[in-house]
């Protein structure tokens, strides 16, 4: 079939995406289409495992305390610290009216929980818990509990209460004796976002470990999980979790938290500390600038998976740091307690009531096994040779015992570069059963990656791809992951398991974003990222079912635009900047002996003119991005002349700069110095498109050249070339699979149109003996479209196809995704 001439209008790849207006189609439209969707039923795909997706719970943007942890009252061991974040004290969240001062002696509850707070008589403490307050809502039911100490006749006043008044009847607790936990139920009297929960004392008094849990948590259990977040995870219908990390795993001491140890505050997640009674269990500084009290700890972690009957997937340390630390454990011991440490987690996740771990696990309530089958050691990390001699040692240690265990390993923090292709080398030539990936990109990028793993080798190891997103949580950035996942499922066979990363977001406390499920302290919404994410898991069959489909013409033409300089966390100067067309004509200089007026500078960072050169002063400024230049400039070179002064990185030099969310950029002495790259930046979003290990030298002027032809760039380095590139992926924007439900019968086509027209499609089912019918799910929106609390313009759609045949012409609305399920007979 031919397309209508809509696609042959001399629009760029972008363009296609972003459009906001169609051309008219045609005379005699009906009778032309846009594609062409081929499939062959007759022949076998891949198989797609029951856990091809799955969730990623990392405890980032206060996912777990004051999130999916139900617990209302926050720093209720009063355990805060100035090595969770500089603005911390034992009494943030906080408030003492009369005397109270926060102990940290002999008198504690336990060891592991070093701080307590000593009130006065006739005082009281008020917690603020998170957000604007702590959430109740009226006839439902809460309930509190303290660890307490205190002479004989004490009364604690226990209330709840916001700024018009009451919102629970108030509640007396008897206190007497040594440390004992006292409990009490509220009813609340009204709805309130803005509780305040108070404990007041008649007498002298200890408290430690102040809570208040929702009666009502997910499957009504105790020190559970909040129930809208977690039936929103369940809704998703994953086929695995992976917990407890990302950058809460491989960063920080390795230590344990023990007086020998001094009490260390800043270690890797480390599992035993997250077990047994919660007001026994460890406190740690959170990587993402916070505390974590492990009340959610691994056994709540089994246990969801388990209720929502997903695959556990628990990350453990592998004694090299990463996240920006990157540092290998020399300690041969400590290796070696990690590596035991391991085999007892897989003992209490399987073991028999009769083991020591196994016991615990059946002591904690549940005696029945967990069934692990999935491990991975170590998260991104960095230094890909130091990190597989230490994993090679807990892979050997874990087949010995526990033969029947996936163990999983990794490629490090990026989908590319030096130490992808090395963790990858290693991987391969150890025989690695399974390797995580990790990326997140530009809508662009995965528009342009569709095939990333058509090319992988399929007698090599499998591929986990345990964190990816698009960099946005727009409708745009959803489409082009659905787009990507349609290569995902048609790679079934490479790619086993897959999830979007991060999943929560506590709007008021953000370390990262896009995030999959938002939330504060009493609504939650999914995200448009979401809603694609819940379509691919409930819709994805069985087995791949081989088909084909045309594409769109790629018109993206030569790179195009101005030039810049920037900095990232250093200053710098520049000097002697030149443009010179293909012909040798200038297009632009300037050496600084006059003023800045041809440059136009961004929103931050702080540049003059200094003896002659253009001088970023500001050392913390990020991303200082001045520009010069025609947008229209094609075919040209660029040199420039840089020194870093001072800082963590190096220099950044910009070509093809369109606007500041669109450009690319030599990023040299990037990655806290470590590396060089070069990055393209789409609507914000950035994607690395090569990249080597390598750094700057503080007070050394580099000679950069950067050679623009077509969409070729080379880039030179003091005279030597350094690395060339072209950026020739078209973004295609029309993406499809088709898979089939084994126990259905039903054809799935799954077809993403990432564009602003819409697609008239051709659909040639082949001999597949189908219904007329097809049930039809769609997702469609304006592009920029963003789902709030209050507005969900990314919502499913539900309708029935009626002209379902062995051809078929199908037309798939603009900026969509639609999922056709087809009755075979």
């Amino acid at each position: 079939m031919s397309r209508t001439t809509r696609w042959r209008q001399g629009v760029t790849a972008t363009a296609l995406l972003m459009a906001a207006v169609a051309l008219p189609a045609p005379a005699h439209a009906e009778d032309v289409t846009d594609y062409a969707i081929t499939v062959d039923p007759a022949s076998q795909g891949a198989k797609i495992d029951d856990t091809m997706y799955g969730v990623f719970f990392e405890d980032i943007n206060r996912a777990a305390d004051g999130g999916l942890y139900a617990e209302l009252v926050q720093n209720r061991s009063f355990e805060y610290s100035t090595a969770d974040n500089g603005s911390y004290t034992p009494l943030t969240s906080w408030t003492v009216a009369g005397t109270g001062e926060v102990m940290n002696d002999a008198g504690r509850l336990n060891e592991r929980n070093r701080n307590y707070l000593s009130l006065g008589a006739g005082s009281s403490v008020t917690n603020a818990g998170y957000n604007t307050g702590i959430r109740v809502e009226q006839g439902k039911k809460y309930d509190f509990s303290v660890w307490a100490r205190a002479q004989s006749g004490t009364t604690l006043s226990v209330t709840l209460k916001d700024a018009p008044g009451t919102l629970a009847t108030t509640r007396q607790v008897a206190a007497k004796g040594g440390w004992t936990k006292y409990t009490a139920t509220f009813t609340a009297t009204r709805t309130s976002n803005r509780g305040r929960l108070t404990v007041a004392s008649s007498g002298a008094a200890s408290l430690d470990e102040v809570s208040l849990f929702p009666r009502d948590t997910y499957k009504q259990q105790p020190n559970g999980l909040r129930k809208d977040l977690a039936e929103k995870i369940e809704a998703l219908d994953p086929g695995f979790v992976r917990f407890p990390g990302g950058c809460l795993v491989n960063t920080g001491s390795m230590e344990d938290y023990s007086e020998a140890s001094g009490w260390q505050r800043k270690r890797s997640y480390q599992w035993k500390d997250t077990i047994g009674p919660v007001e026994q269990r460890a406190t740690n500084s959170n990587f993402w600038g916070y505390n974590q009290s492990y009340g959610l700890g691994y056994y709540e972690y089994f246990r969801f998976s388990e209720d929502i009957g997903a695959m556990p997937l628990p990350v453990v340390p592998a004694l090299v740091t990463g996240c920006g630390q990157n540092r290998a454990t020399e300690d041969e011991a400590l290796l070696q307690r990690h590596i035991q440490d391991t085999l007892d987690l897989i003992e209490f996740a399987n073991g028999p009531v009769t083991s020591k771990w196994g016991k615990k696990r059946a002591e904690m309530g549940h005696p029945k096994p967990f069934h692990l089958t999935h491990l991975a050691v170590g998260n991104e990390e960095n230094l890909p040779n130091e990190f597989f001699a230490r994993f090679q040692k807990f892979r050997a240690a874990i087949e010995a015992k526990y033969p029947e265990i996936t163990v999983i390993s990794n490629s490090g923090p990026d989908d590319a570069g030096s130490t992808f292709d090395t963790a990858w080398k290693l991987n391969r030539e150890g025989n690695v059963d399974m390797v995580d990936e990790h990326y997140y990109n530009s809508p662009q990028w995965f528009l342009q990656n569709n095939e990333r793993y058509d090319s992988y080798d399929r007698g090599g190891p499998k591929v986990f791809l345990g964190e990816y997103a698009s960099q946005g949580n727009a409708f745009k950035n959803a489409l082009s992951e659905a787009a990507y996942m349609t290569g995902l499922e048609r790679n079934a066979d490479i790619v086993k398991l897959a999830s979007y990363a991060p999943l929560l977001a506590n709007e008021d406390y953000v370390q990262w974003r896009p995030d999959l499920i938002w939330f504060n302290n009493h609504a939650s919404w999914n995200s448009a990222n979401y809603e694609v994410q819940k379509l691919f898991m409930t819709n994805v069959g069985d087995r791949v079912v081989p088909s084909t489909a045309t594409d769109t013409p790629n018109v993206s033409g030569p790179i195009t635009g101005a030039v810049g300089l920037s900095t990232w966390a250093t200053s710098a100067a520049y000097d002697d900047v030149k443009v010179t067309g293909e012909d040798g004509s200038t297009l632009f200089g300037d050496d600084f002996s006059g003023d800045a007026s041809k440059w136009t500078p961004g929103a931050t960072g702080s540049w003059s003119i200094q003896d002659g050169q253009y001088v970023q002063t500001d050392a913390a400024a990020e991303n200082t991005l001045v520009t010069a230049g025609d947008p229209a400039w094609k075919n040209y070179d660029l040199h420039v002349k840089a020194t870093k002064k001072s800082g963590n990185e190096g220099f950044l030099v910009a070509f093809g700069v369109k606007d500041t969310g669109n450009y690319y950029w030599w990023n040299l002495g990037g990655w806290n110095n470590t590396q060089s790259a070069v990055e393209q930046a789409v609507d914000g979003g950035k994607s690395t498109l090569i990249s080597k290990a390598g750094s700057i030298e503080t007070g050394r002027a580099y000679d950069i050249d950067i050679k623009v032809r077509g969409r070729q760039v080379t880039l030179y380095l003091d005279g030597q070339e350094w690395g060339s590139f072209a950026d020739d992926k078209p973004a295609e924007p029309f993406r499809q699979v088709v898979t089939k439900d084994a126990k259905t019968g039903d054809l799935i086509v799954k077809v993403v149109n990432a564009q602003s027209a819409e697609a008239r499609t051709a659909i040639d089912l082949g001999t597949a003996k189908v219904s007329s019918k097809a049930r039809v799910t769609t997702l469609a929106a304006g592009p920029d479209e963003v789902n709030t609390e209050t507005d969900t313009p990314v919502t499913p759609a539900t309708s029935t196809f009626q002209g379902v045949a062995k051809k078929f012409t199908y037309t798939f609305p603009a900026n969509s995704i639609t999922f056709l399920r087809i009755k075979q007979r």
